[in-house]
């Protein structure tokens, strides 16, 4: 692959993390700690060769790392998070709070207490470089380099559909989120809307989409009620514009441990203190940033026998 079809840091990113059982793996590796196969198979209800091939995703991705260990006289392998994954949790914790907002009827949903204050809380998004909370879309300047949306819808060799009783458990995302997440083309649409496209001859052009793919996230994404038909075209709602906090995440993930070509980059500026801006989440009961180690989820009673009725965000060691 030349230095010109290489994917952008973003497009990078997406193929990393844009599948929703890689980010159920992730979320669970997260929150239960999960690293062995059978472990993950049994709390995803997936199948063997879906899971082998999303692990060996993943570790290709440098997102989990093998690690053998001794189990009944027999050397087997376990799967950790490495540092590149673990840097992923305050989008996984952004997720859990845009549900908390904007998804109805989510029964189930766990509690996030911020160990420090003491709260069960819910997260704002905040300005690393100058401490401002909460910080929202119109917060921002975006500009994009010329080449920024080429090869950053790379393709898959899977389907993405999500089976199992994982697509039934409250501690899994909704499908919602997945419509906006776990598809690399939902995802890139979704990026375009923040800079600015309204019109699906400009979503075409721009990333070079098919109609029929276009037609297909645009129609969900108004019945989602991300998206609506204003003049001068698709205008983000409230709801959509609420998910500029996971793209913020992503974007500045991607663009800290991948590299793309030349003029592929996304540069995101807080206006306030016109610094790029790096996300960071702050207690909304106490207004201190939070911190990995310093936070868990509360699972309701029932999702899981004693003890675990307390989920970290750490990453197992």
């Amino acid at each position: 692959m030349t230095e010109a079809e290489r994917p952008s840091a973003i497009g990078q990113a997406l193929l990393a993390i844009s599948d929703q059982w890689n980010l159920l793996i992730l979320q669970r590796a997260f929150l239960l700690r999960i690293r062995r196969f059978a472990d993950w198979r049994d709390e995803l209800g997936m199948s063997e060769s879906v899971l082998a091939s999303r692990l060996k995703e993943l570790v290709a991705g440098e997102l989990l790392r093998p690690a053998p260990y001794r189990e009944q006289g027999r050397t087997r392998t376990e799967y950790r998070l490495t540092e590149r994954a673990i840097e992923l949790w305050p989008m996984l914790v952004e997720i859990w709070s845009w549900e908390r907002r904007w998804v109805p009827d989510r029964q189930g949903l766990s509690e996030l207490t911020h160990d420090v204050c003491g709260n069960r809380t819910d997260v704002e998004l905040g300005c690393a470089g100058c401490g401002q909370a909460p910080v929202a879309a119109h917060d921002a300047e975006i500009v994009r380099g010329v080449a920024t949306f080429a090869q950053v819808a790379v393709p898959r060799h899977h389907r993405r559909t999500l089976r199992g009783k994982a697509a039934a458990d409250p501690l899994s995302y909704f499908p919602e989120t997945f419509d906006l997440l776990g598809d690399r083309w939902s995802t890139v649409i979704l990026a375009a809307a923040f800079l600015g496209t309204r019109r699906f001859a400009d979503f075409r052009s721009e990333l070079d989409v098919a109609p029929s793919v276009l037609s297909n996230r645009l129609r969900r994404f108004r019945e989602l009620g991300v998206l609506v038909v204003e003049e001068p075209g698709y205008q983000l709602t409230d709801k959509g514009l609420d998910f500029f906090g996971i793209f913020a995440y992503v974007v500045d993930w991607a663009q800290r441990w991948y590299t793309g070509p030349p003029d592929t980059d996304l540069r995101v500026t807080h206006r306030a203190c016109g610094q790029p801006y790096r996300p960071c989440p702050r207690c909304r009961s106490c207004g201190e940033e939070l911190s990995r180690t310093e936070v868990h989820f509360a699972v309701p009673e029932g999702r899981f026998p004693s003890p675990r009725t307390r989920i970290t965000v750490s990453a197992p060691a």
